[in-house]
């Protein structure tokens, strides 16, 4: 018997299409939350259209982000189809979309719209650039969100060209934001007994990410620099390293690890060496210090290193590709990782959540919905008859 989650009896109306909103809505679902996806008669949501690749048509991106959601496939610009979601919204907790300004207006389905109907509707939205200002019109997606918040320009190598993250982090981030919106709307409405607009962007959730970095700029004027295989506002041994057979990152040495780092080398005579005797030593000296460390780590293989640097306790992690991380067993021990029995994939791996919570864990559903496959279930708890449910088809609603 499982045990209710911690959004057990909330209700939310997911109108969102690819990642970001999304990955917000699926966070609900797997914190208990009843999630609706409400998808376009034809395709659905385009995410279900990007295939894992040429060969295999499933789409990783709509599993991983609509898992445990039902479908209610809608054509909500129809009149009908217009009148069974505002109808949803009545009941509704949480409404969640992610569209340019101005569409869910053009639609009927605006804020002042929905709150008017349901006071306690908590309205959330996702956008590219956020809602005000004079770019809120344009479109955006992942690759805008990173360019446009600065992270492209730190990344790569000085020369090299902008160079995006390898995931839709800019998405990610205005998801988790967009959930932590929401969540605190539902905390003031217990208090209040109202609900209210919550609004994420890309560009917000970037430039909050990067709140440490951009605040170089902010209070000292100090404009982004590339990373360069390591932090460049972090100057210290801070960087990624070849070794023999792959690569691994020492994330920092302070002085009480100095003395460890060098045994972990083999080299204990740098430490009367004055580039590595001390921090400002390391500082003033850093170039050098990384061409001295370089054919060091060259000599071993990313198994030795792991087994040499854990034994001195440092800071350190070998660069996992996907395969890696899939098999990484501390993932799976945390539920960052699930191993579960999908109804029709067999035995697999997912994503499982971020976050753990002892008396309401989090539960990541094995399934993603096909396309409409909960819209009668979810019309007749809206209280619609068979014989309306008929009538919404031959209307074209659904």
């Amino acid at each position: 018997m499982s045990v209710p989650g911690a959004l057990d009896g909330i209700r939310v109306l997911d109108f969102s299409i690819v990642v970001q909103g999304p990955q917000c809505a699926a966070m609900l679902a797997d914190l208990g939350a009843d999630v609706v996806k409400i998808e376009r008669k034809d395709y659905g949501d385009i995410a279900r259209l990007i295939p894992i690749s040429a060969t295999d048509r499933r789409s990783a991106y709509f599993f991983t982000c609509n898992r445990g959601k039902r479908s209610l496939a809608l054509d909500v610009t129809t009149r009908a189809g217009l009148e069974v979601a505002l109808r949803l919204i009545e009941s509704a907790d949480v409404m969640v979309s992610a569209f340019v300004p101005g569409v869910m207006e053009r639609l009927g389905l605006g804020y002042d719209v929905c709150s008017a109907i349901n006071p306690r509707l908590v309205y959330a939205t996702a956008s590219a650039l956020g809602t005000r200002g004079p770019d809120a019109g344009r479109k955006g997606v992942d690759l805008v969100g990173q360019a446009v918040g600065g992270l492209m320009s730190t990344t790569g190598q000085d020369g090299e060209f902008p160079t995006p993250v390898g995931a839709v982090i800019a998405d990610s981030a205005g998801g988790m934001t967009l959930c932590v919106g929401i969540l605190a709307a539902l905390l003031n409405r217990e208090r209040t007994g109202r609900g209210q607009c919550v609004d994420a962007s890309l560009l917000g959730g970037q430039i909050w990410q990067q709140a440490s970095e951009i605040s170089f700029y902010l209070a000292g004027g100090r404009n982004s620099e590339r990373a360069n295989r390591g932090h460049a506002f972090l100057p210290a041994i801070y960087r990624v390293f070849a070794t023999r057979d792959g690569h691994l990152v020492i994330a920092g040495v302070s002085e009480r690890e100095r003395e460890g780092f060098l045994r972990a080398l083999g080299s204990p005579e740098l430490a009367n060496d004055p580039r590595f005797a001390t921090a400002a030593g390391v500082l003033g000296n850093l170039g050098e210090v990384f061409n001295a460390l370089e054919p060091i780590f060259r000599e071993r293989t990313t198994a030795e290193w792991v087994e040499r640097l854990g034994a001195e306790n440092q800071r350190f992690s070998p660069v996992n590709d996907y395969k890696a991380v899939a098999e990484y067993e501390q993932a799976y021990a945390n539920g960052y990782l699930r191993r579960v029995e999908h109804p029709e994939w067999g035995a697999m791996s997912i994503v499982g959540s971020p976050v753990s919570l002892s008396d309401t864990p989090a539960n990541p559903a094995a399934w993603a919905p096909a396309l409409g496959q909960h819209t009668e279930e979810v019309l007749l708890e809206a209280g619609y008859s068979w014989d309306d449910i008929g009538r919404l088809r031959e209307d074209g609603a659904i």
